[in-house]
């Protein structure tokens, strides 16, 4: 987006496993990605944390599907995920969602202010992450996949859907 922001980038996030990662410390840790137009997979090979090298390399990846499904698999984790120091970076896995409202403040012309707002986080159990484990996360239905306005008004979705005839959604 527009906004770049350490508190947005906080809230936002789709993360395998993150942490003080740097591939710069090994000659043989990589990223790498690849999207064959129906996924996209995102690799960290052999990546080691930069304030603890001699904990071992870690290799793990995110697939992104086109049905909205997220699937996360860990090949080598060397150590326990919850013995991952967060002094220097914070250790998250899970995914997360926020927006930015720019507000304009009417006394001071010229300047702004920034809220954000989180959609809603979800945090993985850190002792789950082990060697050669995986995580596939399955989205619930929303109003928004409708096509129609039987089937929109007559969901069980647990949302209070209403058909709009001008938007046809």
């Amino acid at each position: 987006g527009e906004v770049v922001h350490r508190m947005l980038t906080a809230t936002q996030y789709i993360a395998p496993l993150m942490a003080n990662f740097d591939p710069s410390v090994s000659r043989n840790s990589t990223v790498r990605y690849f999207d064959n137009g129906t996924a996209l997979v995102v690799q960290w090979d052999h990546v080691h944390l930069q304030d603890n090298y001699n904990l071992g390399s870690f290799t793990f990846q995110a697939t992104l599907l086109n049905d909205g499904r997220i699937i996360f698999g860990y090949k080598e984790i060397p150590v326990a995920v919850t013995q991952i120091s967060s002094t220097n970076h914070p250790v998250k896995v899970g995914l997360s969602d926020a927006f930015v409202v720019v507000h304009r403040i009417q006394q001071i012309p010229n300047v702004r202010r920034r809220t954000i707002y989180e959609y809603h986080r979800v945090e993985l159990q850190m002792s789950k992450i082990t060697n050669l484990s995986a995580v596939e996360m399955i989205p619930l239905p929303t109003c928004l996949q409708f096509s129609s306005c039987g089937p929109c008004v007559t969901a069980q979705i647990g949302f209070n859907c209403s058909w709009c005839s001008k938007l046809q959604r």
